[in-house]
């Protein structure tokens, strides 16, 4: 497929965007103004202030004695480019890949997307249209270069649609401003007399290059597609991401449904055929009121099962607000991850989490209640019980000791000891009474104690312990507690640390 190219020209960006903040200025000639060594210099003028004769680079007080009712604007100078920025944004939902040509303009690569509108003029139609309804007086051009598209847009005067390959014949006749060239190189084929581009397009490089310098056959190869030129991005293409115009716009719950269903199967099949699965999507929808919203989903698992990822979708389809309509639809796998291919058993006795049934409950458990509310955890190699887990990240993650189940260990373990009041008759006996939250529990039955130390290595002048009872009190509920440190009358400390089922 041959690389096609659209060029868009906004013959007035910032004095249309003063008349779409203030209507008022439609039809009044004004400018926009900054300061130049001591005057303040014109560097846009509005179609009524040009069209009495105001230009750019003129001071402001020679155009007032022109035009006397001129009104003048400061200029601010980051404008233009977060103008351009926003527009080319806009701009996505025709192509993934737009670039700002400052100071002005647009380059859009726009390979393999035409044909989604119906053809290259359709295109170009619905775009320009679109702008200019929006507020905006602009040109538009396509061919296969970058430099043709530009040229075409801003002086070409018979078609804005160039065919493969009639680059030449596009841009004989055009003037050398044409080839964006530098003022000092422009005078000098003036002086020349050389006023069209044909003139001197054929004759030899090294002629070219000795008189006018490289940057002319630079521009001129470019223009040919002898030189290659490429588009800065906005926003970098994600490698997996399909995109779906829609004929009409779509307005149901149903037709996005459809729209998302034709979107998975295309990303799903791409993802299989790569041994990759994808552990986040993006799903965006670019209305017709020029707003754009999306839903995401999460995965624990990799996967590239369209039916599995839809009902992650189907859960979140309700938040979607389609408004006017939804004209283009982009799904795009921003975190993919190999997928291991696992060996099919005749029968499973005990799969456990490796089975996929488990991930796709954990993931639509996670679409209905939220991911931060589901979680694995793994043994650490601690021995305070507060420190012995860890929360793992993934399902694939592997512990790095054993689970300890020798010794009987709370359901529910606090993740601060609290501190209680115990009666105690000896150093070495469980406690006969404690109070918790200040109501007084009486216990029946004890076992215990179990000597838990820290590692070593953090206390080197003997280790700090704890001596752990199981208890159960008199309505039958059982708790851990534990005493800090050896026994030193009325000092001990004493803790609850968990409860038993």
């Amino acid at each position: 497929m041959s690389k096609r190219f659209m060029s868009i020209w906004f013959r007035h960006l910032l004095t249309d965007w003063h008349v779409r903040r203030q209507p008022g200025l439609q039809d009044m000639p004004f400018v926009l103004t900054t300061p130049v060594h001591g005057r303040m210099i014109i560097t846009s003028a509005s179609p009524a202030a040009e069209a009495q004769g105001i230009r750019t680079s003129m001071s402001l007080a020679d155009a007032k004695a022109i035009v006397s009712s001129l009104q003048a604007f400061d200029d601010e100078p980051e404008r233009g480019t977060q103008l351009l920025k926003a527009l080319g944004e806009w701009c996505i939902r025709y192509t993934p890949v737009v670039g700002i040509d400052l100071p002005d303009g647009l380059i859009l690569d726009v390979s393999g997307c035409t044909h989604l509108w119906g053809g290259e003029r359709p295109y170009l139609k619905e775009l320009i249209t679109k702008l200019r309804a929006i507020g905006y007086d602009v040109r538009g051009a396509m061919a296969d270069t970058i430099g043709t598209a530009w040229a075409v847009s801003r002086y070409g005067k018979i078609t804005p649609i160039i065919n493969n390959g009639e680059q030449a014949d596009a841009i004989m006749r055009l003037p050398p401003a044409a080839l964006r060239l530098e003022e000092d190189v422009l005078a000098r084929l003036q002086k020349l007399g050389l006023y069209q581009i044909g003139s001197f397009m054929n004759m030899p490089g090294s002629v070219l290059r000795r008189r006018f310098g490289q940057q002319l056959l630079i521009r001129l190869g470019q223009a040919l597609g002898y030189e290659t030129e490429a588009i800065e991005p906005l926003h970098p293409i994600p490698p997996y991401e399909e995109r779906l115009p829609c004929l009409e716009p779509i307005r149901t719950a149903t037709g996005i449904e459809i729209a998302l269903k034709v979107l998975l199967e295309q990303l799903c099949l791409r993802l299989q055929k790569e041994g990759k699965g994808l552990r986040t999507a993006i799903l965006k929808g670019y209305r017709v009121d020029n707003r754009m919203v999306q839903t995401e989903i999460g995965t624990s698992r990799a996967s590239h099962q369209p039916e599995h990822l839809f009902r992650l979708f189907e859960l979140k389809i309700p938040t979607i607000e389609p408004a006017l309509g939804i004209e283009l639809f982009t799904l795009e796998a921003s975190k993919v991850e190999d997928v291991a291919s696992l060996q099919e058993a005749l029968w499973i006795g005990n799969p456990g989490l490796k089975a996929p049934a488990v991930s796709e409950l954990l993931d639509r458990l996670a679409g209905k209640i939220g991911e931060d509310s589901i979680r694995r955890y793994l043994p650490a190699e601690h021995y305070w019980p507060e420190r012995s887990i860890k929360q793992a990240t993934s399902l694939e993650e592997k512990p790095a000791t054993v689970w300890r189940t020798d010794k009987p260990r709370p359901v529910q373990l606090l993740s601060k000891p609290e501190a209680i009041e115990v009666t105690a008759p000896i150093p070495d006996y469980p406690p006969m009474l404690f109070r918790y939250k200040g109501k007084l529990h009486e216990i029946r039955k004890a076992d215990g104690p179990e000597r838990i130390e820290r590692e070593w290595w953090l206390d080197m002048d003997g280790g700090e312990h704890r001596d752990y009872y199981t208890v159960e009190d008199t309505e039958g509920q059982r708790y851990w507690l534990f005493r800090s440190g050896h026994y030193s009358g009325n000092q001990s400390q004493w803790f609850i640390h968990g409860f038993f089922a």
